[in-house]
């Protein structure tokens, strides 16, 4: 819970500073672009190097995968049935699959299972969504934003290539089992910690609830797919499958968090629809607030 109120205060935060006057119009900007291009690097760095792979971890590990199976196509579908533009479809492409997996789901899986589920959690995250922050999203950004006029493969690949959460995913893969110098180890620690008070603090200064009647609808779908659909499809397949341990159970709560900070900053940058993403990320972080706690009972009580 504090980590739900510490977001709330940074949100708060940017909320305020948009009402200061002489703040820049691209404070935001700005601070996204110091989220993307350092702070995300910096806890990609300091996760990927812990991953310890084993097999009794299945479930978690292949959950978001299979997820992003049925959002990516369904995201589509919807786009052309409703008529989304092409940057409110890529916006979603990348938003939905992701969810806030450790800085809300780490603390939270923490509290309502106990220590025995993190480790679930934290394979949940970083084989799932981190890794697929560092590609699948790069690639849907480069594809979908307006910035730039159908990139070609090699435009493609350059992109991902000097991506700079890309980058620290190799390099976190390569140092897996080394120990950094005290120092580089602490600075590494300290600039990841900068990530999510930033980026919350720009969609706090972002946020509006002023949007059409369309982007009201398309909000109300986005989250209903990511706090509904995603944990109720994955409760689903596992049981259907046998699976009904506390792996299943985290794997059920992991996909039910809202969308994930760093996806939006991603699509933000690419301006891939920034009014209704950073909607989705705030607003999506205030009913988890009651969303994520029943969504716990609902397991608890299931047979």
């Amino acid at each position: 819970m504090d980590n739900f109120l510490l977001i709330l205060a940074y949100l708060g935060i940017g909320l305020c500073l948009r009402r200061v006057r002489g703040m820049p119009e691209n404070t935001a900007v700005a601070l996204n672009a110091y989220a993307l291009n350092v702070a995300l690097p910096a806890v990609i760095l300091s996760n990927v190097p812990l991953l310890t792979f084993s097999s009794a971890l299945l479930i978690p590990t292949i959950t978001p995968w299979l997820l992003m199976l049925l959002v990516v196509p369904l995201v589509i579908v919807l786009g052309r049935l409703l008529h989304w533009p092409r940057e409110v479809v890529g916006a979603l492409l990348i938003v939905l699959p992701l969810g806030n997996t450790s800085y809300l789901g780490f603390p939270l899986v923490q509290s309502f299972f106990g220590a025995a589920g993190m480790p679930y959690a934290m394979v949940y995250d970083q084989l799932g969504s981190f890794l697929a922050l560092s590609s699948y999203a790069v690639v849907i950004a480069a594809l979908y934003s307006p910035q730039v006029d159908a990139p070609s493969a090699g435009a493609i690949a350059r992109r991902i290539l000097s991506f700079p959460p890309f980058l620290a995913l190799l390099a976190g893969l390569a140092l897996r089992g080394v120990t950094l110098p005290p120092l580089a180890g602490q600075l590494i620690t300290s600039v990841a910690a900068t990530l999510v008070p930033l980026v919350m603090v720009a969609v706090g200064f972002q946020i509006s609830i002023r949007l059409a009647r369309s982007e009201r609808l398309t909000l109300a779908i986005a989250l209903g797919i990511k706090l509904l659909l995603m944990p109720l499809c994955t409760y689903l397949l596992w049981h259907a499958w046998g699976q009904r341990g506390l792996a299943t159970q985290v794997a059920v709560f992991q996909a039910a968090m809202p969308p994930m900070i760093s996806a939006g900053t991603i699509a933000i940058m690419a301006g891939l629809a920034p009014r209704l993403v950073t909607g989705l990320i705030g607003i999506g972080i205030l009913i988890s607030l009651a969303s994520l706690p029943t969504l716990y009972w609902l397991l608890s009580h299931s047979t």
